[in-house]
């Protein structure tokens, strides 16, 4: 029988191999960018501006299409959810603008709901981003 020491580093090694296999599926890149309070030391005005705080971080878009299934005499809703995966060791703040690029296409979105934090990855629910709030 494994001893207690033993059995953290065998699971340290197989969360290793397992986060290395999940990255090596990132064919994305993203850029954060948050809206931060700004002093002017000239004017001494403190203005909001867009400040990226994370580039060039890879990842990966996931895209699921679901389609109401309530029977009506109109055509059924499709709602599409985009989720994204990412490193566990980033902090995306809500509100924060994310910008994905993936298979040549880029896209502005924003984070809805708290991430699900694993060991490997961290998986965050987005929302096209619309405007600043």
């Amino acid at each position: 029988m494994l001893s207690e020491d033993q059995m953290v580093k065998v699971i340290r090694a197989a969360q290793g191999a397992a986060r290395r296999a999940i990255e090596a599926t990132y064919f994305g890149s993203l850029s954060v960018t948050e809206q931060r309070k700004v002093k002017d030391e000239k004017s001494k005005l403190t203005k909001t501006e867009s400040v990226i705080v994370l580039e060039n971080q890879p990842c990966k878009l996931s895209f699921e299409t679901v389609t109401a299934a309530a029977a009506s005499d109109t055509a059924a809703a499709v709602t599409q959810i985009t989720k994204l995966f990412v490193s566990p060791d980033i902090l995306i703040k809500p509100g924060a603008k994310i910008t994905v690029t993936q298979d040549g296409i880029t896209t502005d979105y924003t984070r809805s709901g708290v991430p699900a934090r694993y060991p490997t990855h961290q998986e965050i629910m987005l929302e096209l981003f619309e405007r600043w709030a």
